[in-house]
């Protein structure tokens, strides 16, 4: 058994990752401050699926305040000695980080720099970093390799994971942190992030809303299920030196055709209302994840099709109290 520190513990994909590791017999200190860049009551019912469980702890906790994760490692809890840090914390969205990006920069920049810190005092010798598909900027090639530019990033939110990146480099070169960048395509799954388009829409299709599409919907994503992306990042944990590796789902589909596939599950159509696409999003996304099967030994299972039969089974489940999610 190990002990591990996941920030972000509250977050959709910290709390799998998190089950995912007490699951093999680990204890995990989780740190989340439970902001409110979207519906919090979503983190709450995701932390209260872990509170009590065997060697789950946690501690509401801002990892871009670097005067308070100093002080609450330099007491007793500082006595544990951690196998990893797993950084899942992040100010994430890219349309929102438009409207204030400084919080994107305290947190997924100075976080970063902070958690990276706190390895070096601690002697802690792995840290993972989730970065982002967003980071490839505008005209990548698909499938998208780890060698391609991420110097032109679109909007802050990719800018402050680019700035994160390199802060993790920096460590791993100064003081030989070994580091595993995992660069995640848009992750979905049940109890996923309200402001992403598959919770959006299972929730506005479900219930007769109306469905915002920005653009025409021929803009494509490579989406990727939460299960694959939590075995992919636990097998990062290995020793790589430092690696910028793409965890990624199978293929590439258009958004109208995920509306589509939506209809045929929920058993509605959907009332859609198209807006002009948004500058700052990408027209296309897909992995390039060959660098995860030669390193790591990981492919993506989970079909597209299959992910979208779990996320509505559980919106239908939990359908009392989901529906009334804040997904604007």
């Amino acid at each position: 058994m190990a002990n591990y520190l996941v920030a972000g513990a509250a977050g959709f994909i910290a709390f799998h990752v998190i089950d995912g590791l007490l699951q093999q017999g680990h204890a995990v200190l989780g740190l989340d401050n439970l902001n409110d860049a979207y519906d919090v009551r979503l983190k709450e019912y995701r932390l209260g699926l872990l509170r009590g469980r065997p060697g789950f702890s946690f501690q509401r906790l801002d990892i871009s305040d670097h005067a308070r994760l100093s002080e609450y490692f330099a007491g007793p809890a500082g006595e544990t000695q951690y196998a990893a840090v797993i950084n899942l914390a992040a100010r994430a969205g890219v349309r929102q980080s438009l409207e204030n990006p400084w919080v994107y920069l305290e947190t997924n920049t100075t976080g970063t720099l902070n958690l990276l810190e706190l390895c070096r005092r601690q002697q802690i010798p792995k840290f993972i970093l989730a970065s982002t598909s967003s980071i490839y900027g505008l005209n990548a090639p698909l499938p998208t390799p780890e060698t391609a530019d991420s110097d032109h990033p679109l909007q802050a939110y990719a800018a402050s994971k680019k700035g994160a990146e390199a802060l993790s480099h920096v460590y791993h070169y100064l003081y030989g942190l070994d580091v595993s960048v995992v660069r995640y395509f848009t992750v979905y799954g049940p109890a996923g992030r309200p402001d992403m388009s598959i919770f959006r829409f299972t929730q506005w299709i479900s219930e007769g809303q109306v469905l915002r599409l920005n653009g025409d919907g021929e803009q494509t994503r490579g989406f990727t299920y939460v299960d694959d992306i939590v075995s992919g990042t636990l097998l990062a944990l290995n020793p790589v030196g430092y690696e910028i590796i793409n965890l990624g789902g199978h293929k590439s589909v258009r958004i109208i055709d995920l509306i589509h596939m939506l209809e045929s599950r929920i058993g509605r159509r959907a009332i859609i209302q198209t807006r002009p696409a948004h500058p700052a999003d990408m027209l296309a996304s897909w992995a390039d994840v060959s660098k995860a099967g030669r390193l790591l030994g990981w492919e993506p299972r989970v079909s597209l099709a299959e992910g979208l039969d779990r996320v509505v089974a559980w919106y239908n489940q939990n359908r009392e109290w989901a529906s009334q999610i804040d997904t604007a």
